[in-house]
């Protein structure tokens, strides 16, 4: 057998010594928690400015057509964690059916995606943590609040919120769920807060014109504009619920719990989120809002509501972390799967025998992402996640597809709703999000890719669990 046709069988998926295996401790109200707080984060409270400064009060569009190719991926991503209740998400499933070279591609373009998440979130979270400092009389040097992109030396909030969430999943996989629910419950009671009084400021005046940039992405001197180069940023704010399908393996029920986390967390984001973007759009000129790091912070202050503002930013300050804590959690255990498998260094697949989580992997990811947000910003942070998650959705997507020709008859607790109109939906839209991102994003995407073959060809083929098991191929 050639070397990029080496698979794993589904059925060995769950054949895993107990040394390398992560402890089944999750519920679906943990999974939903872990959705939830994945999903609704920096996109929403920070990111909404972004993509409104690239579509104008269109960019209500934009989060619908990133919300409708999420959750076609999502009903793919259902399906397969249903079949493969094991850790590695997008990875695992891709190692299965598609084979270990286009495995090991989609799981180092999740590093990218996880790794860059965390660390956008982070600068998201130092914007509003830097307002709310100042907003009591507390002000840093600027040159530890900002990379070099913006005159700064090195964003040390971003730096310091991430170590920070490191070591609370270190402590356990549970105790860190439980601490994110209760932040969850602050976060969405804060969003609710802004609708309520930005509503009352309501002016459909604001949306007009409702497209100034047009539809297209295009560069418009050096602004990349219009709709869909909104959404493909605004992309960023819906795909969190694949973290749920990495906590396959520490779920306890994941057949029945997984669907309902996946699923779950994915509409009540939606809905979320088209509220407050109507009614941010409606309570302020998009232009006003759009330069602003707190942009719902930023609408309250200007609508008379300082205590209000203060509370958001607040609330965005101590809630904001569940994001990197269920991304920073994906990422390690993308990690930890490779390793596992013998793509990466094998001693970093281990597990801690009092806590049950892989602690080095832990500590490895927060160093790479704490370098990564003290230097980069947002906007590029953000939109070169994108680039490694709609990678994953598409071969998500594909798997599905490939398993209903090779497998039809294979149990399938939960079936994606008509598959060969929801998952080519998915792979079209996921497509042209990518090429509406800008091309810079897309060569580095290709190029960090192209690094990722390279390690692969000199370390992991040699190396792999299967290589162990076809030796010479």
């Amino acid at each position: 057998m050639a070397f990029w046709n080496r698979r794993t069988s589904i059925d060995a998926l769950d054949s895993i010594d107990e040394k390398h295996r992560l402890k089944r401790t999750l519920r679906w109200p943990h999974l939903v928690g872990l959705g939830v707080g994945a999903i609704v984060g920096t996109g929403i409270y920070t990111l909404i400015g972004v993509g409104a400064g690239r579509a104008g009060p269109a960019v209500i569009i934009a989060f619908l057509i990133a919300g409708i190719v999420c959750a076609c991926a999502a009903l793919a991503y259902a399906e397969l964690a249903t079949m493969m209740p094991a850790a590695g998400s997008a990875y695992t499933y891709t190692y299965a059916v598609g084979g270990e070279l286009i495995a090991w591609v989609v799981g180092w373009s999740l590093i990218l995606e996880y790794s860059v998440v965390c660390s956008a979130v982070a600068v998201g979270w130092s914007g509003y943590a830097t307002g709310f400092l100042q907003s009591i009389g507390v002000d840093l040097p600027y040159w530890l609040l900002a990379g070099p992109h913006a005159g700064g030396v090195f964003n040390l909030p971003a730096a310091v919120i991430l170590f920070a969430v490191a070591a609370l999943l270190m402590v356990g996989t549970r105790e860190s769920a439980t601490v994110n629910g209760v932040l969850v419950v602050l976060k969405i009671s804060a969003l609710l807060v802004f609708i309520v009084l930005a509503a009352k400021a309501f002016d459909g005046q604001h949306f007009t014109p409702f497209m100034p940039y047009g539809f297209q992405a295009h560069v418009e001197g050096t602004e990349v504009r219009g709709v869909m180069a909104a959404a493909a940023i605004i992309f960023f704010a819906f795909y969190g619920f694949d973290a749920v399908s990495t906590a396959a393996e520490e779920t306890i029920d994941p057949k029945r719990d997984l669907v309902r986390g996946i699923i779950g967390s994915m509409i009540v984001c939606t809905l979320l989120y088209m509220v407050v973007a109507a009614a941010a759009l409606g309570a302020s000129y998009y232009t006003d809002f759009a330069p602003s790091p707190e942009p719902l912070a930023y609408i309250l202050r200007s609508l008379g509501h300082p205590l209000a503002a203060n509370l958001i930013a607040a609330a965005a300050v101590i809630a904001l972390p569940t994001v990197i804590l269920a991304f920073m959690y994906g990422q390690s255990r993308i990690f930890f799967v490779m390793a596992r498998d013998g793509l990466l260094p094998q001693r970093l697949g281990t597990v801690s025998a009092r806590s049950g989580t892989p602690v080095a992997m832990i500590l490895v990811t927060a160093i790479v992402t704490a370098l990564i947000g003290g230097l980069f910003s947002l906007a590029e942070i953000a939109e070169l996640a994108n680039a490694g998650t709609l990678c994953a959705f598409v071969a998500v997507s594909l798997c599905v597809l490939a398993l209903r020709v090779r497998e039809p008859d294979r149990p399938r607790v939960f079936s994606m709703p008509w598959p060969w109109v929801v998952a080519p939906l998915a792979i079209v839209g996921c497509v042209y999000l990518f090429i509406s991102l800008p091309a810079a994003t897309r060569n580095r995407f290709f190029i960090w890719n192209a690094i990722g073959v390279v390690v692969y060809l000199l370390y992991g083929r040699a190396r792999s669990r299967l290589a162990r098991v076809y030796p010479g191929r």
